[in-house]
């Protein structure tokens, strides 16, 4: 476990404020859900929670149905990270942090699609938040899963490949794969 050097007391409703330079640091938002465990130890640990994390192999299914369907990656994330790929390489994709741009389209409750040719800010934001070049994609579609009125996560199905867009179909594919995760976490 890493130090910080950082001490906080409990007030007397049993409450300690977690600092802001680790919520920065873990990405930890006013209303995120937290885990909490405690080790043989004793320690008290606290735990970022995905409620789309217990989802995993499930949307690594669904993923790869997804990508049976269109020739083109297959992404499912949740609030911060690649959770599931279907037509990519895990290794480049899979616990990797979504961009602010992602993160922004998940806020917004409205899916997105992103071509070479249209919206300039996601080809320098990308999907990804450690894609410090230009975008490698030509195209996307980020469409947010929402559970209980709170964006979770999002699919996205995205291409490299030069020429490729991304119109209605890949738009309706994206809606109802995160319309249909988020139902799954309703129940």
């Amino acid at each position: 476990m890493k130090a910080t050097g950082i001490v906080r007391r409990i007030d007397d409703l049993g409450r300690v404020v977690i600092p802001k330079e680790i919520r920065r640091t873990m990405r930890i938002r006013e209303g995120d859900p937290l885990e909490i465990f405690v080790d043989r130890d004793g320690e008290v640990i606290l735990k970022k929670y995905s409620p789309i994390g217990e989802l995993g192999d499930f949307a690594t299914e669904y993923a790869d149905s997804l990508h049976e369907a269109v020739p083109h990656t297959i992404l499912i994330a949740d609030r911060d990270q690649i959770i599931a790929v279907a037509g990519g390489t895990k290794k480049e994709f899979l616990s990797k942090q979504v961009s602010p741009a992602v993160e922004e389209v998940m806020e917004d409750r409205r899916a997105m699609v992103f071509n070479r040719t249209g919206d300039n800010r996601f080809i320098k934001q990308c999907l990804l938040a450690d894609e410090e070049d230009e975008c490698k994609y030509t195209a996307a579609v980020v469409a947010p899963i929402v559970s209980g009125g709170d964006p979770i996560g999002a699919v996205i199905i995205c291409s490299r490949d030069p020429g490729v867009t991304m119109g209605d179909l890949e738009l309706k594919l994206a809606e109802t794969g995160a319309g249909f995760l988020g139902k799954q976490m309703d129940q």
